[in-house]
């Protein structure tokens, strides 16, 4: 039997962790250090994200912005649904039952992932569109289409793990209850539905797009470069390699779709493994788990870090900001003074 369940039978709390128990404290230290971590720094990131969208107009020209901050509002809401089994580790009072809060729980990660990896999925397809066919894309590729996309990715994100309420548990977001993890099963014919309807189709489609989309850059980057070679050669310059225009903003999408299946790779094999009664353990559903959702906060570093628009608008974020606090400080300093004049004049 496992460590974490004969623990609990003997008056200590339910640990996934297994080594994180102290017998000075009541809770899972560790499983609290590590989700209440996650929690902030996913859910700080993603402001950050968030705001510097709204504050940088040449942000919004691209198309993919759209989901990308559909993708900053599903993680934000990721990072602040880990405030639940947070509650539950530190045996914060809940008034809903166990089973049903982790089940609740599972669901809604599961959806906001969901939503997360079919946006991905949308932004590939955008890219390759607008590389196939430049002069009917923005005829084809409207702001009302796109918020029409971006519905219809929630919709069926959440009816695609409706089922799991009735059929199976959709993942193992919920294993920090402890009736979740007891009670709770996957079912491999669910599992199979959702990879069938969620996860293959998702990584067919990015995996198609993007290597069309680096072949056909490759391949428009070989003719530009040829032609350069020989205009230049007719007038007596050197010409210089020039780089596809869509390549650079495509390598930026295309390492955050890579880190999202990276770090999501684990989860989905473990997934797959329990649901087929292969392996189990719980403390690689926690890690893997938890690994998972570490993405939600890695999408604003990839993005900041690679993309010189955002970085401008982060840098104007921030100017915003210190501008704000200094005419803060300005104004309290001298309001401080006047106070101090008008005191000394009704001493005088």
């Amino acid at each position: 039997m496992n460590s974490s369940l004969v623990g609990n039978q003997s008056g200590r709390p339910f640990c996934l962790l297994a080594i994180s128990y102290l017998e000075t404290i009541n809770f899972c230290l560790l499983e609290v250090v590590i989700i209440v971590f996650l929690m902030v720094l996913i859910i700080s990131g993603n402001i950050i994200v968030i705001f510097v969208f709204h504050c940088a107009p040449l942000l919004n020209h691209h198309t993919t912005s759209y989901f990308i901050q559909t993708m900053a509002y599903a993680d934000l809401l990721v990072g602040v649904s880990c405030l639940v089994p947070s509650l539950s580790l530190l045996h914060y009072p809940i008034v809903l039952s166990e089973s049903l809060v982790c089940q609740i729980f599972g669901y809604v990660v599961s959806v906001l992932k969901s939503v997360s990896m079919a946006s991905l999925a949308c932004i590939s397809i955008d890219r390759y569109i607008a590389i196939t066919k430049p002069l009917t894309y923005n005829t084809l590729v409207t702001p009302w289409r796109l918020r029409i996309c971006i519905l219809i990715i929630w919709l069926y994100s959440c009816l695609v793990f409706l089922p799991s309420f009735r059929w199976g548990k959709p993942g193992y977001h919920g294993d920090v209850f402890q009736w979740c993890a007891n009670s709770w099963n996957t079912d491999p014919y669910f599992t199979l539905f959702i990879v069938v309807m969620l996860y293959a189709p998702a990584a067919f489609i990015v995996c198609f797009t993007y290597f069309n989309i680096f072949r056909i850059c490759q391949q428009h980057t070989k003719e530009i470069n040829e032609r350069r070679v020989r205009f230049s050669s007719q007038d007596g310059e050197a010409g210089e390699a020039q780089p596809c225009p869509d390549k650079r903003y495509a390598m930026v999408l295309f390492r955050i779709t890579s880190v999202f299946y990276i770090l999501w790779l684990p989860y989905i094999i473990y997934f797959l493994l329990e649901s087929s009664n292969v392996y189990s353990n719980r403390i690689a559903s926690f890690l893997t788990t938890w690994l998972a959702i570490s993405n939600s906060f890695c999408n604003c570093v990839i993005y900041s870090l690679s993309n010189s628009v955002f970085q401008k608008g982060l840098k104007r974020l921030s100017g915003a900001i210190c501008a704000s606090c200094t005419r803060q400080r300005v104004a309290k300093d001298s309001s401080t003074s006047r106070s101090k004049r008008s005191s000394n004049g009704c001493h005088i």
